[in-house]
């Protein structure tokens, strides 16, 4: 099974050499790597393209980076990575198995996130139970399909936020995700920043919007961190 690895970014340019230099082993045992800038004023495509299969241009918005990836690939399965999260070992051989499965046609990983403060443990925890136990996946948790599933779904929906959230909802309905105890490791930036209760609140009140109505369009102007 041939993995297309697609990773969205925008002014990535401080970490996206040792983000894809750790993708290499993959590249070098046929694997496909798609990075998909959108709109990087810092050079990030440029350091991107010796450590990438391809470098791509798409409009801002991890949707439609991710969906212009997915187009270009030509993998069996996709991996949507997001630039400061890390695969864990033998990833490949665990999203194999998880997709040669009959029972799964797209999954994610559990989450790790790393950082200083001893609360991204516990948030990792809660995300990891939750997803777990709604079937809902997110984007840090290194998202994959099989080409199959992901063109039934009909790819990520063109929203401006909560795009993973309405994938899921939709894949669902064809098989439920493999949910893999393997752990990724994201950066615990986004919450640190702007202190991780803080940013715990926030999302929950965006995801609490949501699922009551508000257009996303409207939410992501709310969603500072978003890449």
């Amino acid at each position: 099974m041939k993995l297309s690895i697609i990773v969205p970014v925008l002014n990535e340019a401080a970490g996206i050499e040792a983000a894809l230099e750790a993708l290499a082993p993959l590249r070098a045992r046929g694997h496909e790597l798609l990075v998909v800038d959108g709109g990087s004023a810092d050079g990030t495509p440029a350091l991107a393209a010796p450590f990438a299969d391809r470098v791509l241009a798409a409009p801002r918005g991890r949707a439609s980076q991710m969906n212009c990836g997915a187009a270009a690939a030509s993998g069996d399965a996709l991996v949507f990575l997001h630039a400061d999260t890390r695969l864990p070992p033998e990833a490949e051989r665990r999203i194999e198995a998880a997709l040669a499965s009959r029972r799964h046609g797209w999954g994610r990983f559990d989450v790790r996130i790393e950082g200083r403060s001893r609360l991204l443990a516990t948030v990792a925890f809660c995300m990891n139970l939750r997803s777990r136990l709604s079937g809902i996946a997110t984007g840090d948790q290194a998202m994959f399909a099989s080409r199959a599933t992901f063109d039934a779904v009909g790819g990520f929906p063109a929203i401006a936020l909560m795009e993973d959230i309405e994938f899921s909802r939709k894949a669902k309905r064809i098989s439920a995700p493999a949910c893999l105890h393997a752990r990724v490791t994201t950066s615990g930036r986004r919450w640190e920043r702007e202190g991780v209760l803080r940013t715990v609140v926030l999302m929950w009140r965006l995801r609490l919007a949501y699922f009551l109505g508000t257009r996303p369009d409207a939410l992501a102007g709310r969603y500072r961190f978003k890449a």
